[in-house]
This record gives structure tokens, sequence and C-alpha cells, in this order.
């Protein structure tokens, strides 16, 4: 299936890029759902009749992260789930996708802090540390 424009409906094209991603295709999951932030980000600041509004940013941007990560596009994953964050300081589940971006970008010491927010605000165990025998010899508190 081919690339679908702005006038096929915009509930079409999140289906389409949920597909996308629950296939694998986190490539072209990621390239759909960002011009679906882009145009939910417009709706909500110029609001027309787009059925754009009826979307929450934050989900989107959520699954966008998702296929970032997924698709090893790890500063574009970081940026996406900063500005979750930013809009969203108690979603735990963001908190968690931004921790295990950093850890898997090697930067684990600043993959700490956002993975004991996820743990506080969501109770998500605190992951293990990618290819980290360190993981387990360190302290927790």
């Amino acid at each position: 299936m081919g690339r679908m424009n702005t006038t096929t409906p915009f509930s079409l094209r999140l289906s389409w890029a949920q597909g996308l991603f629950e296939r694998g295709d986190h490539l072209g999951a990621a390239t759909a759902l960002a011009e679906l932030v882009d145009e939910a980000e417009s709706a909500r600041l110029a609001p027309a009749d787009s059925e754009a509004v009826l979307h929450s940013v934050t989900e989107l941007r959520l699954l966008l992260a998702r296929a970032y990560f997924q698709s090893a596009q790890l500063g574009r994953a970081e940026a996406t789930l900063r500005r979750v964050v930013e809009d969203s300081p108690t979603d735990s589940y963001a908190h968690l996708l931004l921790g295990r971006t950093l850890q898997r970008a090697g930067r684990h010491a600043e993959a700490a802090r956002p993975l004991a927010l996820a743990e506080v605000l969501g109770g998500y165990a605190k992951p293990q540390a990618y290819g980290s025998a360190r993981a387990e010899t360190t302290p927790t508190a």
C-alpha cells in the first residue's frame, strides 16, 4: 500500500500507521505517525473542522516514539519523549520509554532519573541495563 495523502480521513491514516507498527514496519509507521502528529499539533493550535483535533497528541507522540525506538532512531525517540514528558510530567510510561531509549543509546547515567520516575509514578520495575553486567552489582537507592 502506498503513502496516503491528507485527503484520506485522519482515522484511516492512523489505523494504517498502527497496522504498519503492529506488522513490524516501524520505519514506515514512524514516517506515517510523524505526519499525523504534525497534523494533530497544527489542528490543536488552529482548530478547524479537522478530525485530527479529536486525537490526543500525547498518545500519538507515544506511539511515534515507540516506532522511532523500534527502528533505532534513538535521537528522534528521545526528542519526542522529552516533549511528551514536558507536556505530561506524570506519564509514567513516557518516563519508562525515555529511560529505555537512553539505555539503548548507552547513556545509562542519564537513564536513571526517568527510570526511577517510571517506577515511582507507575510501578514499572526498573529494567536491566542493555548488555551491562554492572547493572546487577549497582546499589539501588
